[in-house]
Formats: structure tokens, sequence, C-alpha cells
């Protein structure tokens, strides 16, 4: 540990960081010496939002690469996300039937008419899917939550008779509900326990290209306190938790406001789902405190993010440093909407969103595939995307993007439980946030995204710690042991 002494008064921290100029998630006891002081002042009395945790998804996409690498690379990449020595991801997501991100369109309701669902399968999943997720419990040594969402209805059930688009036809709202239970059921089966779920995944749409179906606000209302909460409960399974919307946060007001319109449309829904699409740049922090101040007992939940429209780079970790990569708004966004989607470096979007929903009531932020190809895929659609883990699966060659660390600064010491604490930074340029962790410890995240490095000055109930942030780095900093006086 590093012991950073004024006179008598001491802080003891150790320091993580991860940078352009290569460290990646090293522990530091030399800092660059920098002209600008930033002083940071926590204040772990007042605290915010208790963290619920951080982690990916499990895909069919990134389950089947797996499977076609070596034991030896599937292993070192399950362990590296998941045991206590790796990023030790607390909070993760699947897809119910197929999505974007599976090889092929698939249905666990295989047959028309099935109302009952008497043919309910889940064995599409049990080749890829669900090896991967019972490994990465055998990685965890304190386990971790899944929640699952669907993309579709079989086409079957729905209006237009499309994988795509499309809504469910009322006399199926019933048997949709039981397609929930009945899943929870197929997992347990498997020694698979699943925390909860999102009602569907971008209910607004995707503009017509993979598996959807579409809710308005009061749709998805009616159908969870009419139909999926009711039928949870009665079968004995109130205790999942059922997360309303799954979309971008531009539109995040009117659909917490359907939720929460009074205590009835409230009782069955335990918190929102968000992406981050809507922006590359902005993370709509008065959108994230409308929906907490309208539900704060609620959970507010970051369920997708990543760098997509974009093929990965390969093995050159200065790219995801640097104002090279797009999103879909740069290409297709209105005139009106294009400030919302510059060029931004991979590893800024994820180290400003991520502190940037810490420091706005989010209490848990799921990343998108854990696992790609070199193309971004496998994807049925050709919607190749970025992933933390990249492989090639015919080299048998795995590359750990600095997205990977900058997850792991997040996920490896903000655990479950942790309370988010209130701080004072002198610095707009550099983003901060803090957490009071359940053993006791304080974990604070940096991040600078300028040039230059920058002093800090840390200071903690008149104690202080001085250390330095380098140009274009992540940093967490540990504190031990730390007692609050409640």
């Amino acid at each position: 540990m590093t012991s950073c002494k004024n006179q008598d008064k001491t802080i003891v921290i150790e320091v993580f960081e991860t940078s352009e100029a290569g460290n990646k998630l090293n522990r530091i006891t030399d800092f660059k010496k920098a002209d600008e002081k930033v002083v940071l002042k926590l204040n772990p009395e007042k605290t915010f939002q208790t963290i619920t945790g951080f982690g990916g998804a499990f895909t069919e996409s990134s389950a089947y690469l797996l499977n076609n690498l070596s034991k030896e690379n599937r292993k070192k990449i399950i362990d590296a996300y998941f045991s206590e020595s790796g990023a030790h991801y607390s909070l993760t997501r699947t897809h119910m039937n197929s999505c974007d991100f599976s090889l092929k369109n698939y249905s666990y309701t295989p047959i028309e008419g099935d109302k009952n669902l008497d043919h309910f399968t889940i064995e599409e999943d049990k080749n890829d899917l669900i090896p991967f997720i019972k490994d990465a419990l055998a990685a965890s040594t304190d386990g971790f939550k899944i929640f699952a969402s669907p993309w579709t209805a079989a086409p079957w059930m729905k209006d237009n008779n499309s994988w795509v688009g499309g809504k469910l036809r009322p006399e199926y709202y019933d048997t949709w509900a039981l397609f929930f239970s009945k899943y929870a059921d197929a997992y347990k089966s498997e020694g698979i326990d699943i925390w909860g779920f999102t009602v569907e995944n971008e209910p607004l749409g995707n503009g017509n290209n993979w598996e959807s179906m579409h809710f308005t606000p009061e749709e998805m209302t009616n159908f969870v306190v009419n139909h999926l909460g009711p039928k949870l409960e009665a079968e004995g399974k109130a205790d999942l938790k059922i997360l309303g919307y799954d979309q971008n946060r531009e539109h995040l007001k009117e659909w917490v406001d359907s939720q929460y319109k009074n205590e009835e449309t409230s009782k069955y829904f335990d918190g929102t789902a968000i992406h981050w699409y809507a922006s590359t740049f902005h993370y709509f922090p008065e959108a994230l405190q409308y929906a907490h101040h309208k539900a704060p007992d609620k959970f507010l939940i970051q369920s997708e993010a990543c760098v997509d429209a974009q093929v990965p780079v390969w093995k050159e970790d200065s790219w995801y440093w640097k104002k090279e990569a797009t999103d879909w708004g740069w290409t297709w966004a209105p005139e009106e909407d294009k400030y919302l989607h510059p060029k931004y470096a991979p590893v800024n979007r994820y180290a400003r969103d991520i502190i940037g929903c810490l420091n706005n009531w989010v209490d848990g932020w799921v990343d998108w595939n854990m696992v790609l190809n070199r193309q971004g895929g496998p994807n049925w659609f050709k919607n190749w995307c970025v992933a933390p883990v990249i492989v090639d699966e015919d080299a048998d060659e795995i590359y750990f993007t600095p997205l990977y660390y900058v997850m792991a600064h997040f996920s490896k010491y903000i655990r479950p439980g942790a309370t988010i604490i209130d701080l004072e930074n002198s610095d707009d340029n550099v983003m901060a946030t803090a957490a009071h962790n359940p053993d006791g410890s304080i974990a604070l995240v940096l991040f600078n995204h300028l040039e230059s490095p920058k002093s800090i000055r840390l200071n903690l109930d008149g104690r202080t710690a001085n250390f330095s942030i380098d140009g274009k780095a992540i940093q967490t900093i540990l504190i031990d042991g730390y007692k609050t006086n409640n």
C-alpha cells in the first residue's frame, strides 16, 4: 500500500490504473508530477443509492465463441470476468428466445396456438448459453444476479406474425406471462436461479431490423399489473424482480410516469432498466434524477451498452483511447440530433457513462456481449458491435481490450451492497465517484480524459493523501477499513 502523509495525518491507499500509456489495472506507487492539482473531499456520512452490481450479458454469440476456443482460453476468459482475481462481475443479463446476437431466430414456444405452453423448451440454450452461465457460476466466489430479457414472443403470438416489430395479441397476454414463469422454472431445473426480468428489450423497437416487439408505456404497465405480476405472484415467484422500460434514457420520463402513476401501477414494478444508445456522449442526468425521485425505492439499472455499429479493432489498444469510434447515430440520426452522436474514444464512453450514472442514482450497470469475434459477431443480422473481449476463434487467440479493464475498475472494487457517498470535486475535467463497500473499504474511481496528468489531493475526515493520475487514465483508489459514525 502507499502511505500518503500530511504531517501526522495519513490515509493509506492503494492505487490501480489503466491508461493510454499502457497500464492495465496495474497497482502503482510512483506518481508523475503535475502542475494542476485537483482537490477531492470524501463525505462518507452523506450516502446515496445502494449498488446492485456491475457486469455483462450472456448471449448465444458469446457462448458459441467460447465453445469454439480451447478449454484453456475458454476458462481464461470466464475466470477473467467472474473470479475474485478477475473483474468479479456481480450483475448479469441474458436473453429469452433469440436476439440479434444469436445464431438464428428461435423461440422456446415453437408450437403455434400452444396457449398453455405445454411444449415450452429451452433445448436451444443447452449447447452454448447454459454451459457458459454454469461455468461462470462455478468461477464466482460469491455468485451473481441474472436478469433475463425477451426481444420478442414467437411470431404466432403477435399481430404481424413476424419476428420483427408488431405487438403481442391481447389473447396471448396470459400465455406470455406464463412464459416468464416457465422460463424461471426451466432454468432453475438446470441449477440456475434467475433474479428477475425486464419486460421487453427496447419496446419502442429497433428500426424493424432484428427481433423486437412493441409496447407503449401504458400497454407495458397493463401487462405487468394485470398479467405478469399476478402470474408470478400466484406461482410463488413474487420475489422475482420486474424491471420496466429497457430502452434509451431520452424517453425515461414517460415510462416511469406510467409505471409509477399510483400505488396500483407501482405494485409489481421493482425498477426500471435503461440503455445508452440515445447518445454516445450525453448520459441524461436530468432524466436519471427524475426517474429516481419518481420512485426512490426502486431499482434504476443500466441494462445494456456497447460500442455499436462498429467492427472491433484487433490488438491495437491505442484505438480504444482515440476519437475514432462511431455509433448508429453518426450515420442515421436526424440532423437535429447529430450533436448527440459525435466520434468518441471507446474508453471515454464507458468511463464517462458509468461514473455519470453512479453520480445520478443508477445502482447497476451492465455491458452487452462479453465476447465477440474479430468481425463483431456472430450476429445473424450482421449488426456488428464491440465487446471488452475479442477472440479469433479460428486461431484460438483472445484479446482483452482496454474496455475490459475499464469495467473491472468498477465491478472488482465496488461490490453489491456498497453505497455511493458524497464527493466534492474541484475539477470538472476529472470525473469522480466513490462508494463505501460492505467490508468497510472505500473505492474511489477517477477518470482523466485530458492528455496531461493531474495531481490529486484527497481529503477524508481531516486526513489527506497526495498522488496523481496520468493523462488519459482511469484509476481506482482503495481505502481500507473506513467506519462511519452511524
